[in-house]
């Protein structure tokens, strides 16, 4: 029996289902009225527990955070995708069920997975969130994360905006 009340670990094929209903949880409960309904059900939909054990199946690194037990949230995250920003390692996703946020356990995953990419000499972090998330955007800047860029992308024909978030390394 453990007596932590919070476990950080890497994902596994039997965390898949929970993982698609943190992303179903996480997603409807920060994006409903920021991106279309139907865009979102689609983007929802899509990430059922065959995409998730298909991510693991590919290398995908996905830290998974329980509290008591119970699955509360995830981060994926490998070598930065974001050629423009200098740093090595980047954070593709990081969320919490709706229940979990603002209680710090956002700060822990992302400490945790910063510590990570730190440890595999990736220097230099970057986070990419949508612009319109404005409760993201706040718990990154709390984080320390600067704006570096900002970059778009299409959705359902609208054009969407994406804030870029930075972290410098030990040797920016």
């Amino acid at each position: 029996m453990t007596t932590d009340l919070i476990d950080l670990r890497a994902a596994r094929t039997a965390d898949c289902e929970a993982l698609a209903g943190i992303h179903n949880q996480a997603w409807l409960g920060a994006y409903r009225g920021v991106l279309p309904g139907v865009d979102l059900q689609k983007m929802v939909s899509r990430r059922g527990t065959g995409w998730w054990r298909s991510a693991l199946e590919r290398g995908v690194e996905i830290k998974i955070l329980s509290v008591a037990d119970v699955p509360a949230g995830y981060a994926t995250f490998g070598r930065c995708r974001l050629h423009d920003t200098g740093m090595d390692g980047e954070i593709y996703e990081l969320y919490l069920k709706p229940e979990y946020q603002g209680l710090g356990f956002g700060r822990t995953l992302f400490t945790s997975v910063r510590k990570t990419l730190a440890s595999r000499n990736l220097n230099g972090l970057a986070v990419q969130v949508l612009s319109d998330n404005e409760p993201a955007r706040n718990f990154y800047r709390a984080l320390g994360g600067r704006l570096k860029a900002k970059s778009w992308y299409r959705l359902g024909g609208r054009r969407m905006e994406l804030s870029i978030y930075c972290w410098p390394g030990a040797s920016a």
